[in-house]
């Protein structure tokens, strides 16, 4: 074949190419990925996305995407490890021997007493001692006396497991206060533990009523009689 015959048809293939593509009619051809081309956008508040999700709408079972909570197991920066307990019986019987996994000596105590007094004073009382405005020597809308921390016996992991799944009365404050916060109360009321700075006890009545008052000390400063 001559060269003038490739020549000439190659300009006719190129003549034909050009007719062609400059039709009306275009099409954006084949996508290659269609998954990637035409993927589905996800939103913050959009239903969750699946494969069965045509079932589950007919269904009415999709639930939010976003759902406002952590993942499960998730822990806060900060936040110390979880100890792995539950409300049963025999949790709170184990939980009896732990101990306090915070330093004491490092423990700012005075931010203690202050979630102490925030959440604990109303019942327990401010002196620790069981006798709280809830309380009030029996005049207030509690008419059993709530535990007088600082006679109490309880152990420091049997403190925290009713500090964090509540116990008779008392509710769970695992909502209020972290776990570093709740050992934190725990080592303040131990610290008064230690002292011995329990509240005075209320002074007892005879039967008539009035208050007995204790026996004055002998005053020193009176002379003794000489013998």
């Amino acid at each position: 074949m001559s060269i003038n015959k490739i020549v000439k048809a190659g300009l006719v293939v190129v003549a034909a190419v050009a007719l062609f593509s400059c039709g009306t009619r275009r099409s954006p051809g084949r996508a290659y990925m269609p998954d990637m081309t035409y993927s589905v956008a996800y939103e913050t508040y959009a239903p969750a996305q699946s494969r069965l999700e045509a079932s589950a709408r007919a269904k009415n079972e999709l639930a939010p995407f976003y759902s406002g909570m952590p993942v499960p197991g998730t822990i806060a920066r900060g936040e110390m490890l979880p100890i792995h307990m539950s409300s049963s019986r025999d949790s709170a019987a184990s939980a009896a021997g732990i101990r306090n996994p915070l330093n004491v000596a490092t423990i700012d105590l005075k931010e203690a007493e202050r979630l102490y007094l925030i959440n604990c004073a109303i019942c327990h009382g401010a002196k620790l001692d069981g006798n709280g405005p809830l309380y009030k020597g029996g005049e207030g809308p509690f008419a059993a006396a709530p535990a007088n921390l600082v006679a109490s016996v309880m152990t420091e992991g049997s403190m925290f497991h009713v500090a964090t799944f509540g116990k008779g009365q008392m509710g769970s404050y695992a909502s209020q206060l972290t776990t570093l916060q709740r050992w934190e109360v725990i080592a303040y009321i131990q610290s008064k533990k230690n002292t011995g700075t329990a509240g005075a006890p209320a002074a007892s009545a005879d039967s008539t009523g009035a208050a007995k008052a204790k026996p004055a000390a002998a005053d020193s400063t009176k002379a003794t009689p000489k013998g």
